[in-house]
């Protein structure tokens, strides 16, 4: 940190503030020692360098002050720095910060298990296991489910994004930047059609049993251990499917002996309006991952499901040496405890509907703007050539530029690069969050 006298969290100046251009001198200055020493394939969205964060602004090494519309891809829904967390993580640190739980537990683990067992949907008996990243948490439910049904397939969807590691990498749809040159990929790996209301024009019903009919023909439902979706589709474009398009996925799955997994690792954690994306239609898992928004800032994720389901695989057959970190586990109690005393799931229907109000508005006088969608804080605008459907990709990256140019933080998405998703912290104030959204209007008015 450069200047003693920047505190991080919401004590931080709630403005948007540039001093230097953006990128400013000392930022690119990181930025060529970063290309010096860190791995190419390591890619950076905006080359600012963080030295406080807070409420709903980032402050880079310059002394800019920008506007945070991405929350570090849906991690600090409370906000960075939020107290409780803080002080949680103080005081766990003070205490110990590792032993390995499947070496002499604590009870912080426990806490956050009984938590999660409580808050996922459905009111059944359920078990919990914790891990570090999300896509951590994908491969262990897969795992569990294969352990369980004795089965291999496991079907997920057009436009999923499940993680980088081997086994979610081939689960993922997206080549760029995230498969290509990196197979072979681990197999019994199959996709079907997702629900994509403004692309295929499908109702919820309709979408689900074209994607059955594909399930049953292509793989056999026989074969499959596990159908595993996002509830809104992340990466892909924030893609919310229709109505009914869920219930009926499940009811297939139940009535065929799949499990049926929800990734939850972006939606989860009052993002959409809910505490998970699945209370929307009352969708009950088997599995649920979890991640992202669980610990603040923390790396900690989570599958939780069925006890009968967790309880299948064998003592020793899951954990690791940092899972359930102990620092992790003390930020994800406090995290969770800031939801609730804070009403957080309001206040992301709330967020929601400001920028829902905004973009429809707009809309209505730039015919670039074909579709605007997704729940709670958790939305997005796809664009398009004007007059048309055909995805803007090239526009869509210049209005990111442009908005960080202007000191608003904003992140794209989507198969086809032609989303720009709004993932503000939940702490963010409305006169912040609409500043923001105003930049991005002035973005599309400029290009």
């Amino acid at each position: 940190m450069t200047d003693a006298t920047i505190i991080g969290g919401p004590s931080l100046p709630q403005e948007r503030k540039l001093v230097t251009a953006i990128p400013g001198p000392k930022s690119q200055e990181l930025l060529a020692r970063k290309n010096a020493a860190v791995a190419s394939g390591v890619g950076v969205a905006l080359p600012v360098f963080t030295v406080a964060a807070g409420g709903g602004v980032l402050v880079d090494v310059d002394g800019n002050s920008l506007i945070d519309l991405g929350s570090g891809i849906a991690v600090t829904g409370v906000g960075n720095s939020a107290p409780k967390v803080v002080e949680a993580v103080k005081a766990q640190v003070e205490r110990f910060t590792h032993t390995c739980f499947t070496v002499t537990p604590y009870d912080g683990y426990v806490e956050v298990a009984e938590k999660l067992n409580e808050l996922t949907p459905g009111d059944h008996d359920k078990r919990s296991a914790l891990f570090n990243s999300g896509a951590e948490a994908v491969e262990n439910a897969i795992k569990i489910a294969r352990h369980f049904t004795k089965r291999n397939a496991v079907v997920v969807f057009d436009h999923a994004y499940h993680g980088r590691t081997n086994l979610t990498m081939g689960m993922t749809a997206k080549n760029m930047p995230y498969k290509d040159g990196f197979g072979p990929f681990a197999p019994e790996v199959y996709r079907a059609p997702a629900s994509y209301p403004y692309r295929d024009g499908l109702t919820g019903a309709e979408a689900a049993a074209q994607a059955i009919l594909q399930i049953e023909k292509q793989v056999g439902a026989a074969n499959t251990a596990a159908v595993i979706i996002e509830p809104i589709q992340g990466e892909g474009g924030f893609i919310a499917p229709a109505e009914g398009f869920l219930p009926a996925i499940q009811e297939w799955a139940t009535a065929n002996g799949v499990v049926f997994i929800l990734d939850e690792v972006q939606t989860g954690f009052a993002r959409t309006g809910d505490m998970f994306a699945a209370d929307h239609e009352g969708v009950i898992p088997d599995l649920v991952t979890t991640a992202k928004g669980i610990a603040g800032g923390m790396p900690l994720s989570a599958v939780t499901g069925r006890a009968d389901i967790m309880n299948s695989a064998h003592a020793g057959g899951l954990g690791g040496t940092y899972t359930g970190n102990p620092t992790a586990v003390a930020a994800a109690l406090a995290t969770i405890e800031t939801y609730q005393e804070e009403n957080l799931v309001e206040r992301a229907r709330e967020i929601g509907a400001i920028i829902e109000e905004f973009f429809t508005e707009l809309a209505k006088t730039d015919d670039r703007i074909g579709d605007i969608r997704g729940r709670g804080a958790m939305q997005a605008i796809e664009l398009v050539e004007s007059g048309s459907k055909t995805p803007a990709a090239a526009l869509t990256g210049a209005i990111a530029k442009y908005a960080g140019e202007q000191g608003v933080i904003l992140l794209t998405c989507g198969t086809y690069g032609n989303v720009i998703r709004f993932l503000p912290p939940l702490s963010i104030s409305d006169e912040l969050l609409r500043e923001g959204l105003q930049i991005v209007a002035d973005a599309l008015a400029a290009n």
